[in-house]
């Protein structure tokens, strides 16, 4: 076949359910390697001999590697493709989580460094590639794979300590991920659309740089850095906090596991709650308002309440994080600017949430008590919520007829 009859032939797609469960198959994923770490902190910090700030690193490094790694995204998809992309994602998420569980502090390091910045490309690809493929109901799309997040982070947050009992320790419960991930790999390669027969890409709208002169774009970054602060937070210290309060390692890890499974049906139906309005504020504010009163019960709140805690700080979160992928979808004009702001807003606002995690080593290691520690958590949740104000307009990034990009 020529080169003029291959770009002329039609782009040989999965059918729309066959691609919402290839969505929904790598959505659970890319939270396993990072909630899977968490409850196992104090078998690591004690077997392995790592002082409080090099676990804090450790909590650290795979978000800053988020952060890091998501602006490439864009660039690779636009040289690879996005499908042959995402399946590179998924081989060095494989190989990285492999690799994390060879005991020692360089394999574990090592692979987490691996698996951050395969999470951080995969995870930029796919608000562009549901935008492509299913362009009318994208923001409803959203909440169904980032459902599938929640869904994978419960997992790994709740079955790390069996898996580490069942097969003998730490290395071999963050080892066995790499199962799942394989598995979306094989499933991936196998469905994707034909690179062969991919039709030539669209004209450029808009571009990173240009991006970055547009105030909603920066609105919409700093309130994912925010609330995913809030998030890694809770993936990296919430079991150690929870210990620190008096819980036992397991009861931690079932509590972070059982927050993290209820944020399924948040991650679900915050895009519906999206539509009901004029704009998204009122849907920000509410799940910014449950992760505030889920934090302050689990930690300073009556202990008879701490399940309650539990469902909040969960339907806070999985709604927060959803709404937060929705806006990339509803705030861009077509895929090609989705996938530009997605890497620009999970770039910059994953390296902004690094933060969060190494702050909170940094105060756990200064001795701080559970009450200073919660103050600065309900301070992010304030900083989200005023991004949120801002972010939750109803403004769109578009290009003018003169090909440049606008908010309208």
């Amino acid at each position: 076949m020529t080169l003029r009859a291959a770009e002329a032939a039609p782009l040989r797609r999965p059918r729309p359910l066959v691609f919402i469960a290839l969505m929904i198959l790598v959505g659970l994923n890319l939270r396993p390697a990072l909630s899977s770490l968490a409850p196992l902190l104090p078998r690591i910090e004690s077997q392995a001999g790592l002082p409080v700030l090099a676990i804090g690193a450790l909590t650290t490094l795979p978000v800053l590697c988020l952060g890091l790694f998501a602006p490439l995204a864009p660039w690779l998809s636009r040289r690879l493709g996005a499908e042959r992309t995402l399946s590179l994602a998924l081989l060095a998420l494989t190989l990285g989580l492999a690799l994390r569980g060879l005991a020692g502090p360089a394999g574990l390091f090592g692979g987490t460094l691996l698996v951050g910045a395969a999470i951080g490309v995969a995870g930029t690809l796919l608000p562009a590639l549901v935008k492509r493929e299913l362009a009318e109901s994208a923001d409803l799309m959203t909440g169904v794979y980032t459902m599938a997040l929640c869904l994978g982070g419960a997992l790994g947050a709740g079955l790390s300590i069996p898996l580490a009992d069942g097969f003998g320790g730490w290395a071999a419960s963050l080892m066995a991920w790499a199962g799942l991930s394989a598995l979306a790999l094989v499933a991936w390669a196998a469905l994707m659309p034909s690179p062969g027969t991919l039709p030539p890409p669209p004209a450029p709208t808009g571009n990173t740089r240009a991006l970055l002169h547009q105030p909603l774009a920066w609105q919409v970054m700093l309130f994912m850095g925010f609330q995913s602060s809030l998030a890694y937070i809770v993936f990296g210290w919430l079991p150690s906090l929870l210990v620190e309060r008096g819980y036992d390692e397991a009861t931690a890890g079932w509590m972070m596991g059982v927050s993290v499974l209820v944020q399924l049906f948040a991650a679900l139906a915050a895009p519906w709650l999206a539509r009901l309005g004029r704009d998204q504020r009122p849907a920000l504010l509410l799940v910014l308002s449950l992760v505030g009163s889920g934090l302050w019960l689990l930690l300073l709140g009556p202990e008879d309440g701490r399940w309650a805690g539990v469902a909040l700080l969960g339907l806070g979160q999985g709604g927060g994080f959803s709404l937060a992928l929705t806006l990339i979808v509803l705030r861009t004009a077509d895929s090609r600017l989705a996938g530009k702001l997605s890497g620009l807003v999970q770039g910059g606002g994953y390296t902004l949430a690094a933060l969060g995690p190494l702050a909170v080593g940094v105060m756990l290691d200064r001795a701080l008590s559970l009450a200073q520690i919660t103050t600065a958590l309900l301070a992010i949740v304030m900083a989200a919520a005023g991004f949120a104000l801002l972010a939750g307009r109803n403004r769109r990034l578009e290009t003018d007829p003169q090909g440049r990009l606008i908010t309208r």
